[in-house]
Protein backbone atom coordinates (compact mmCIF):
# COMPACT_ATOMS: atom_id res chain seq x y z
CA UNK A 1 0.00 0.00 0.00
CA UNK A 2 1.38 3.20 -0.88
CA UNK A 3 1.38 6.66 1.13
CA UNK A 4 -1.37 8.32 -0.43
CA UNK A 5 -3.74 5.23 -2.16
CA UNK A 6 -3.94 1.44 -1.58
CA UNK A 7 -2.53 -1.10 -4.44
CA UNK A 8 -4.34 -2.07 -7.68
CA UNK A 9 -3.17 -5.58 -6.17
CA UNK A 10 -4.37 -5.11 -3.23
CA UNK A 11 -8.01 -3.66 -4.09
CA UNK A 12 -8.91 -6.23 -6.75
CA UNK A 13 -7.51 -9.06 -4.23
CA UNK A 14 -9.86 -7.28 -1.67
CA UNK A 15 -12.88 -7.40 -4.43
CA UNK A 16 -12.50 -11.05 -4.93
CA UNK A 17 -12.57 -11.89 -1.58
CA UNK A 18 -9.21 -13.46 -1.83
CA UNK A 19 -8.17 -15.48 1.15
CA UNK A 20 -3.95 -15.21 0.54
CA UNK A 21 -4.15 -10.99 1.78
CA UNK A 22 -2.54 -10.23 5.00
CA UNK A 23 -4.81 -9.20 7.66
CA UNK A 24 -2.64 -6.34 8.50
CA UNK A 25 -3.49 -5.62 4.43
CA UNK A 26 -7.13 -5.72 4.93
CA UNK A 27 -7.25 -3.47 7.93
CA UNK A 28 -5.10 -1.33 6.37
CA UNK A 29 -7.24 -1.07 3.37
CA UNK A 30 -10.14 -0.55 5.31
CA UNK A 31 -9.28 1.95 7.68
CA UNK A 32 -8.00 3.51 4.50
CA UNK A 33 -11.25 3.65 2.40
CA UNK A 34 -13.30 5.18 5.89
CA UNK A 35 -11.65 8.36 4.25
CA UNK A 36 -10.47 8.53 0.93
CA UNK A 37 -13.13 8.39 -2.10
CA UNK A 38 -10.57 7.64 -4.91
CA UNK A 39 -9.80 4.24 -3.62
CA UNK A 40 -13.56 3.74 -3.07
CA UNK A 41 -14.36 4.41 -6.54
CA UNK A 42 -11.52 2.21 -7.61
CA UNK A 43 -12.74 -0.94 -5.33
CA UNK A 44 -16.40 -0.01 -6.88
CA UNK A 45 -15.06 -0.69 -10.28
CA UNK A 46 -13.12 -3.51 -9.25
CA UNK A 47 -16.11 -5.09 -7.70
CA UNK A 48 -18.18 -4.29 -10.78
CA UNK A 49 -15.57 -5.52 -13.35
CA UNK A 50 -14.57 -8.61 -11.72
CA UNK A 51 -17.66 -9.89 -9.34
CA UNK A 52 -20.51 -8.87 -11.23
CA UNK A 53 -22.57 -11.45 -9.41
CA UNK A 54 -22.04 -8.90 -5.93
CA UNK A 55 -22.49 -5.48 -8.08
CA UNK A 56 -26.18 -6.91 -9.27
CA UNK A 57 -26.61 -8.29 -5.70
CA UNK A 58 -25.96 -4.95 -4.52
CA UNK A 59 -27.61 -2.79 -7.23
CA UNK A 60 -30.97 -5.15 -6.59
CA UNK A 61 -30.77 -4.90 -3.06
CA UNK A 62 -30.08 -0.57 -3.42
CA UNK A 63 -33.06 -0.64 -5.55
CA UNK A 64 -35.29 -2.16 -3.36
CA UNK A 65 -33.71 -0.03 -0.36
CA UNK A 66 -33.61 3.17 -1.54
CA UNK A 67 -37.06 4.34 -1.71
CA UNK A 68 -37.51 3.03 1.73
CA UNK A 69 -34.50 5.49 2.79
CA UNK A 70 -35.97 8.48 1.01
CA UNK A 71 -39.23 7.62 2.59
CA UNK A 72 -38.16 7.40 5.95
CA UNK A 73 -37.89 10.56 8.43
CA UNK A 74 -34.44 11.51 8.72
CA UNK A 75 -32.39 11.45 12.16
CA UNK A 76 -31.28 14.94 13.12
CA UNK A 77 -27.59 15.66 13.32
CA UNK A 78 -25.59 15.01 15.89
CA UNK A 79 -24.04 17.82 17.49
CA UNK A 80 -20.45 18.18 16.55
CA UNK A 81 -19.49 18.25 20.59
CA UNK A 82 -21.57 14.77 21.14
CA UNK A 83 -19.56 13.26 17.90
CA UNK A 84 -16.56 14.52 18.83
CA UNK A 85 -16.88 13.06 22.01
CA UNK A 86 -18.36 9.80 21.56
CA UNK A 87 -14.99 9.08 19.45
CA UNK A 88 -12.87 9.08 22.97
CA UNK A 89 -15.55 8.32 25.42
CA UNK A 90 -18.36 5.31 25.58
CA UNK A 91 -21.44 5.78 28.15
CA UNK A 92 -20.15 2.95 29.95
CA UNK A 93 -16.93 4.82 30.81
CA UNK A 94 -18.69 7.31 32.67
CA UNK A 95 -19.71 5.39 35.65
CA UNK A 96 -16.27 4.07 36.51
CA UNK A 97 -14.95 7.88 35.37
CA UNK A 98 -17.26 9.35 37.98
CA UNK A 99 -16.20 6.53 40.61
CA UNK A 100 -12.56 6.79 40.34
CA UNK A 101 -12.94 10.67 40.58
CA UNK A 102 -15.34 10.26 43.71
CA UNK A 103 -13.33 7.72 45.26
CA UNK A 104 -10.21 10.64 44.58
CA UNK A 105 -11.94 13.22 46.35
CA UNK A 106 -12.92 10.63 49.00
CA UNK A 107 -9.52 10.19 49.87
CA UNK A 108 -8.61 13.57 49.78
CA UNK A 109 -11.02 14.35 52.37
CA UNK A 110 -10.42 11.51 54.75
CA UNK A 111 -6.80 12.69 54.63
CA UNK A 112 -7.45 16.17 55.12
CA UNK A 113 -9.69 15.49 58.06
CA UNK A 114 -8.05 12.34 59.70
CA UNK A 115 -4.12 12.14 58.65
CA UNK A 116 -2.71 15.27 57.83
CA UNK A 117 0.61 15.19 55.68
CA UNK A 118 3.58 14.99 58.64
CA UNK A 119 6.44 12.87 57.90
CA UNK A 120 5.79 8.98 57.79
CA UNK A 121 2.72 8.75 57.45
CA UNK A 122 0.17 7.23 54.79
CA UNK A 123 -1.26 9.83 51.73
CA UNK A 124 -4.65 7.85 50.95
CA UNK A 125 -4.18 9.93 47.14
CA UNK A 126 -0.61 8.80 46.53
CA UNK A 127 -1.49 5.19 48.11
CA UNK A 128 -4.34 4.92 45.67
CA UNK A 129 -3.31 6.83 42.44
CA UNK A 130 -2.10 4.15 40.60
CA UNK A 131 -4.89 1.90 40.03
CA UNK A 132 -7.91 4.38 39.42
CA UNK A 133 -6.55 4.67 36.12
CA UNK A 134 -7.04 1.14 35.61
CA UNK A 135 -10.80 1.12 36.55
CA UNK A 136 -11.13 3.13 33.60
CA UNK A 137 -9.58 1.92 31.21
CA UNK A 138 -11.00 -1.53 32.02
CA UNK A 139 -14.52 -0.24 31.90
CA UNK A 140 -13.51 0.85 28.12
CA UNK A 141 -12.30 -2.32 26.62
CA UNK A 142 -14.30 -4.49 28.16
CA UNK A 143 -16.17 -7.40 26.86
CA UNK A 144 -18.77 -7.69 29.31
CA UNK A 145 -19.47 -3.65 30.23
CA UNK A 146 -20.02 -2.89 26.72
CA UNK A 147 -22.88 -4.09 24.92
CA UNK A 148 -21.33 -3.26 21.24
CA UNK A 149 -17.79 -4.98 21.69
CA UNK A 150 -18.54 -7.02 18.89
CA UNK A 151 -19.74 -4.34 16.96
CA UNK A 152 -17.01 -1.88 17.52
CA UNK A 153 -14.44 -4.97 17.38
CA UNK A 154 -15.02 -5.77 14.02
CA UNK A 155 -14.43 -1.82 12.77
CA UNK A 156 -11.04 -1.13 11.08
CA UNK A 157 -10.15 1.24 13.94
CA UNK A 158 -10.87 -1.12 16.75
CA UNK A 159 -7.30 -2.03 17.31
CA UNK A 160 -4.65 0.20 19.52
CA UNK A 161 -5.71 3.08 17.98
CA UNK A 162 -8.70 3.53 19.28
CA UNK A 163 -7.67 1.48 22.51
CA UNK A 164 -5.30 3.91 23.07
CA UNK A 165 -8.03 6.89 22.22
CA UNK A 166 -9.90 5.48 24.89
CA UNK A 167 -7.36 5.19 27.89
CA UNK A 168 -6.18 8.76 26.87
CA UNK A 169 -10.05 10.16 27.87
CA UNK A 170 -9.90 8.27 30.94
CA UNK A 171 -6.30 9.72 32.26
CA UNK A 172 -7.82 13.02 31.05
CA UNK A 173 -10.33 12.64 33.54
CA UNK A 174 -8.36 11.55 36.32
CA UNK A 175 -4.97 13.05 36.48
CA UNK A 176 -6.60 16.36 37.14
CA UNK A 177 -7.80 14.81 39.52
CA UNK A 178 -5.07 13.07 41.64
CA UNK A 179 -3.15 16.42 40.78
CA UNK A 180 -5.22 18.74 42.62
CA UNK A 181 -5.70 16.08 45.10
CA UNK A 182 -1.43 15.63 45.39
CA UNK A 183 -1.17 19.56 45.33
CA UNK A 184 -3.57 19.64 48.37
CA UNK A 185 -2.05 16.63 50.59
CA UNK A 186 2.09 18.26 49.72
CA UNK A 187 2.78 14.83 47.50
CA UNK A 188 5.05 15.37 44.28
CA UNK A 189 3.81 14.75 41.00
CA UNK A 190 6.12 12.22 40.19
CA UNK A 191 5.41 10.30 43.58
CA UNK A 192 2.03 9.31 42.34
CA UNK A 193 2.23 10.35 38.31
CA UNK A 194 4.73 7.46 37.35
CA UNK A 195 3.21 4.83 39.08
CA UNK A 196 -0.34 5.56 37.66
CA UNK A 197 1.51 6.06 34.09
CA UNK A 198 3.24 2.75 34.45
CA UNK A 199 0.25 0.70 35.91
CA UNK A 200 -1.89 1.88 32.93
CA UNK A 201 0.63 0.81 30.57
CA UNK A 202 1.24 -2.32 31.73
CA UNK A 203 -2.36 -3.23 32.16
CA UNK A 204 -2.66 -2.66 28.62
CA UNK A 205 -0.02 -4.91 27.99
CA UNK A 206 -0.84 -7.57 29.89
CA UNK A 207 -4.78 -7.20 28.03
CA UNK A 208 -3.26 -7.79 24.54
CA UNK A 209 -2.00 -11.81 26.19
CA UNK A 210 -4.96 -11.99 28.72
CA UNK A 211 -7.65 -9.73 28.16
CA UNK A 212 -7.85 -5.59 29.57
CA UNK A 213 -10.36 -6.62 32.21
CA UNK A 214 -8.57 -9.65 33.63
CA UNK A 215 -5.27 -8.06 33.64
CA UNK A 216 -7.07 -4.94 35.32
CA UNK A 217 -8.54 -7.31 38.21
CA UNK A 218 -4.89 -9.07 38.71
CA UNK A 219 -2.77 -5.83 38.77
CA UNK A 220 -5.65 -4.46 41.41
CA UNK A 221 -5.08 -7.60 43.41
CA UNK A 222 -1.42 -7.63 43.84
CA UNK A 223 -1.42 -4.25 44.21
CA UNK A 224 -3.85 -4.63 47.46
CA UNK A 225 -1.90 -7.23 48.59
CA UNK A 226 1.75 -6.04 47.90
CA UNK A 227 1.26 -2.10 48.96
CA UNK A 228 -1.82 -1.44 50.07
CA UNK A 229 -2.33 -3.57 53.19
CA UNK A 230 1.02 -3.93 54.66
CA UNK A 231 1.37 -0.06 53.85
CA UNK A 232 -2.03 0.21 56.32
CA UNK A 233 -0.85 -1.91 58.42
CA UNK A 234 2.58 -0.16 59.25
CA UNK A 235 0.85 3.28 58.67
CA UNK A 236 4.26 4.25 56.84
CA UNK A 237 4.43 5.21 53.03
CA UNK A 238 5.75 2.00 51.72
CA UNK A 239 9.38 2.35 49.78
CA UNK A 240 7.55 1.67 46.08
CA UNK A 241 5.56 5.13 46.58
CA UNK A 242 8.88 7.42 48.02
CA UNK A 243 11.00 9.47 45.45
CA UNK A 244 13.63 6.41 45.94
CA UNK A 245 11.26 4.04 44.41
CA UNK A 246 10.69 6.05 41.09
CA UNK A 247 13.70 5.05 38.71
CA UNK A 248 12.02 1.31 39.14
CA UNK A 249 8.62 2.98 37.92
CA UNK A 250 9.91 4.49 35.38
CA UNK A 251 11.33 0.71 34.34
CA UNK A 252 7.76 -0.66 34.43
CA UNK A 253 6.60 2.25 32.04
CA UNK A 254 9.20 1.88 29.40
CA UNK A 255 8.61 -2.11 29.29
CA UNK A 256 4.88 -1.51 29.60
CA UNK A 257 4.87 0.51 26.87
CA UNK A 258 7.61 -1.52 24.81
CA UNK A 259 5.30 -4.76 25.10
CA UNK A 260 2.52 -2.90 23.77
CA UNK A 261 4.29 -1.65 20.84
CA UNK A 262 5.26 -5.33 20.21
CA UNK A 263 2.08 -7.10 20.67
CA UNK A 264 -0.10 -4.38 19.22
CA UNK A 265 -1.59 -6.33 16.55
CA UNK A 266 -3.47 -8.15 19.49
CA UNK A 267 -6.37 -5.81 19.99
CA UNK A 268 -7.55 -6.51 16.45
CA UNK A 269 -9.49 -9.44 18.15
CA UNK A 270 -11.96 -10.47 20.41
CA UNK A 271 -10.08 -11.60 23.24
CA UNK A 272 -8.73 -8.42 24.43
CA UNK A 273 -12.10 -7.47 25.18
CA UNK A 274 -11.86 -10.28 28.15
Amino acid sequence: MSVEHASMRIIDGYARGDEDIAADEVWALEAHLETCRVCRDRLSAAVASQVPAVAALVGTVWSDLGPRLAAATPVPRRRYRSAWLSRWLTPTMVPWLAMAVSVTLLALLLELAGTGTGTGEVSLVLLLAPVLPVLGVAASWSRGLDPAYELTASVPRAGLYLVLRRTVSVLAVIVPALLVGGWVTGVTAAQWLLPCLAFTSTTLALGGVIGVTRAAVALVAVWAAVIVVPTLAASRTSFALQTGGLPVWGLVLTLGIGVLIARRGAYSVLGAHE
